[in-house]
């Protein structure tokens, strides 16, 4: 799982946002590779390149109902002097045994069949009578609807050149190109390419099981009644999400109360089934902050390279932060804010990237770009804290979702983008340029 113990600092030392995310990267490894069935292994990344055992398609097969033919056969044909050739029979898709076309035939081929010797090119059936006598036909009648089958003749009223509508063997891939490169997350689209090389399983590293949990008493589960001084517990549902997205499997736990004890066995229960430990709230310098009372010293019992440290970072919101490893397995903890914006920017700036770094991924950030400031007013942000505020993004220009309140859920809702603004910034004009992550 993890390997490196958090770096010996001071209590008073403030940590950069770099220098946290440093030590969250260095610590984090990526999960141990394993053999999955394909469906299994949807959203997972592939180890190792995928070679293509076979060509794609593996033989020249027609691209439309119709008639197979010999070209010569074909040639000037016309709705007026239409070329007129007997019908040998079928090609099925799926059939083994292919009859023969020779010179003055045709097999009634389906779509996918393979191309039959001697045939040369395929006739899309709307460009015959379909066999039926009764001039240009618009679709093919069933087989068992024909008690004659499918001989007789066909009247074709339009050439065609060589291969038409024919799907060359390997004109998707050839036997031997690389299919998928390592490092690839398997989505519908890959999952059918293995599918179609005849791929059951494949190695892959798992997707991360992240456990996400809040903590307070004045939680409530959504749909229960609120009680005096309680509020809805949106933390760990947002959290949940934003794992899944991120490529997790993610399981949330329900708020637990301001109980040290409580959390500890709460933590170390959910060990069994966690590759990351996510915790919201409690881990300020309150007298109720139980995330940092309960999980302080939980490693000084364990052996070197656990144990979780709480710090204070230069960024806002998220100032309160901690981290470490935690349990005989070493699991990774990231103890966020409890404030709701506080604890979603410290996910995407923190856990996000440690969920990418344990799935074995290069690159685990967000995407990031410049844009054009669109405010009524200068942002401000305080000294020596990196700033991250919400914000819309659109063609280039990004404008500012509710304030710099950690509380405003709402703002959130309706943010789609992070503007960063530096440590060593105080001021932002409207029309400047400003670095933007982008969450879409």
């Amino acid at each position: 799982m993890s390997s490196a113990a958090p770096r010996a600092t001071g209590p008073d030392h403030l940590w950069s946002v770099d220098e946290h995310l440093e030590d969250i990267l260095t610590t984090v490894r990526p999960l141990e590779p394993i053999e999955l069935n394909l469906l299994d292994a949807q959203g997972c990344v592939l180890v190792e390149d995928v070679t293509v055992p076979l060509s794609l398609p593996p033989f020249d097969n027609s691209s439309m109902d119709g008639y197979a033919v010999r070209v010569a056969d074909i040639a000037g044909a016309s709705e007026e002097f239409p070329a007129v050739l007997d019908v040998v029979g079928d090609v099925a898709a799926g059939q083994a045994e292919l009859l023969r076309v020779g010179p003055g035939q045709a097999a009634r081929i389906m779509t996918g069949a393979p191309l039959p010797p001697g045939a040369e090119t395929v006739v899309p059936v709307e460009w015959t009578d379909g066999g039926l006598g009764e001039g240009p036909a618009t679709g093919m009648r069933a087989r068992s609807l024909a008690p004659e089958g499918a001989e007789g003749q066909v009247h074709v009223y339009r050439s065609a050149e060589a291969r038409a509508h024919v799907r060359a063997k390997g004109s998707d891939v050839k036997a031997g190109d690389r299919a998928l490169e390592a490092g690839t997350v398997l989505g519908p689209p890959q999952i059918a390419l293995l599918a179609a090389i005849g791929r059951g399983t494949v190695r892959v590293r798992p997707r991360p099981r992240v456990v996400v949990m809040s903590t307070g008493s004045e939680l409530v589960q959504p749909d229960e009644q609120l009680d005096s001084g309680q509020i809805y517990d949106s933390n760990s549902f947002a959290l949940t999400a934003a794992a899944r997205d991120a490529g997790a499997i993610a399981y949330r736990v329900g708020a637990v109360a301001d109980d040290a004890e409580t959390l500890r066995s709460t933590i170390e229960d959910q060990l069994v089934r966690a590759d990351l430990v996510v915790t919201t709230g409690g881990v300020s310098v309150g007298a109720y902050d139980v995330v940092k009372e309960a999980l302080s010293h939980v490693g000084d019992e364990d052996e070197a390279g656990s144990g979780i440290e709480f710090r204070k970072l230069a960024m806002q919101p998220g100032k309160p932060q901690g981290f470490g490893c935690i349990g005989p397995d070493h699991i990774p903890l990231l103890a966020l804010p409890g404030n709701p914006v506080s604890s979603y920017v410290s996910f995407e700036i923190f856990v996000r990237p440690a969920i990418r770094a344990l799935m074995g991924l290069d690159d685990v950030h967000r995407p990031r770009t410049r844009a054009t400031l669109t405010a009524d007013k200068a942002l401000t942000s305080p000294k020596g804290r990196r700033q991250f505020l919400r914000g819309t993004y659109a063609d280039g220009s990004v404008t500012p979702v509710g304030g710099a309140g950690s509380h405003l859920v709402a703002a959130l809702a309706h943010a789609d983008a992070l503007i960063v603004v530096p440590e060593d910034v105080e001021s932002v004009e409207p029309g400047s340029e400003v670095e933007v992550v982008l969450l879409g």
